[in-house]
């Protein structure tokens, strides 16, 4: 499984795999029954403190992402794509609206902002790789 992991942006590095997870689950890179890479080994893998990929392992079992099963590890749970999709909206809806709010109190009109979201995204969706992709792109290697 493939992470991005991001010291710098403002979101705490356990998060940052919880919306990672969350978002593979959604566009199904990761399915129900899948078993996740263990905290040691996702640990070394992203040169991260155990304790950090322990707490977000918990964090998705809380809210029913992922369930252990006695002596394989953590897996998808059965209902979690239906979960994350949902929850993928609301954590974008709420990074936008973040970044809306700044634009707004910078003094952008709607018209501007506009203008700079469509000109990101003709830049960007050519170019960005989504979970899916970069996870087949690690297979195939």
């Amino acid at each position: 499984m493939f992470f991005s992991i991001d010291a710098n942006n403002g979101v705490a590095i356990y998060e940052q795999i919880v919306r990672q997870v969350k978002f593979a689950v959604a566009e199904e890179s990761l399915r129900p029954g899948q078993l996740l890479p263990s905290v040691r080994s996702l640990s070394v893998e992203l040169a991260l403190n155990p304790n950090t990929i322990a707490r977000a392992y918990q964090q998705l079992q809380s809210e029913g992402i992922l369930e252990s099963l006695r002596g394989r590890g953590l897996v998808v749970c059965q209902g979690a794509p239906k979960i994350c999709r949902s929850d993928r909206k609301t954590i974008i809806a709420d990074r936008l609206r973040a970044v809306l709010t700044e634009a707004l109190h910078g003094g952008l009109s709607g018209v501007e902002i506009e203008e700079i979201v469509r000109k990101q995204l003709k830049q960007l969706v050519p170019t960005v790789q989504t979970i899916a992709s970069l996870s087949a792109s690690e297979t195939a290697s």
